[in-house]
């Protein structure tokens, strides 16, 4: 049988004499009443500095609802949306990293995803999703090759070798070039399959991308 997810649990930082502290602070306590959250603590960064300071929060309101970190006022709408996508699994960390992109946020996204690279799946998705923007398209591109160099992307050379299968050319080329960031010579027949693309970006791609990968 099926069980579903645990709710989130939730952290919040409030501030005396913060005018936003209080929306955030009623929000997530109604969400506790309908059982949407495993634990609420409430943390004063008045009398608990070293709390804030560890977990690099530089301003309040600031909440962690399952894996997402929220800087300054959230409605109960917005509380209620991310406390769903926090059970949400990939799809959700989807949701929230697209949100930190669209906010501007790109070196947030990255430093998270060194922190937590079990998340790197989630920029597959973004990738493979026709609705993601072309702003968040090029941060997801820019932040795999920030992540370049090493084996941490070696995890998504299968999903990435999938989206080379995509309908849409464009996906395919960010699929092609994101193969040839990893390093990988898993890499290398995905990338050979795509030099018959019927589409010239996609094959000029691949071609590029092959390039990058080490020697057989």
């Amino acid at each position: 049988m099926h069980q579903s997810p645990s709710p989130p649990d939730a952290l919040l930082f409030i501030a005396p004499g913060c005018r936003h502290c209080p929306v955030v602070l009623t929000g997530l306590g109604h969400l506790m009443e309908e059982g949407l959250l495993g634990t609420l603590e409430v943390v004063n960064v008045a009398v608990h500095p070293e709390r804030a300071r560890e977990l690099g929060v530089r301003a309040a309101p600031w909440t962690r609802l399952g894996p997402f970190e929220l800087e300054g006022l959230h409605d109960e709408t917005e509380l209620r949306h991310w406390a769903g996508q926090a059970v949400a699994g990939p799809v959700g960390m989807a949701d929230y990293l697209r949100h930190l992109l669209g906010s501007g946020r790109r070196a947030a996204v990255a430093d998270k995803l060194r922190r937590e690279p079990r998340h790197l799946e989630a920029l597959v998705l973004l990738l493979g999703d026709l609705e993601t923007s072309i702003d968040a398209r090029l941060g997801v591109m820019a932040i795999l090759e920030e992540l370049a160099g090493g084996q941490t992307l070696e995890t998504l050379v299968g999903p990435l070798g999938q989206l080379t299968h995509h309908g849409e050319a464009r996906v395919r080329t960010d699929a092609c070039h994101a193969l040839g960031l990893t390093g990988s010579t898993t890499a290398r027949p995905y990338l050979e399959a795509c030099l018959a693309d019927g589409d010239d970006d996609v094959r000029e791609t691949a071609a590029e991308a092959l390039s990058m990968l080490p020697g057989e």
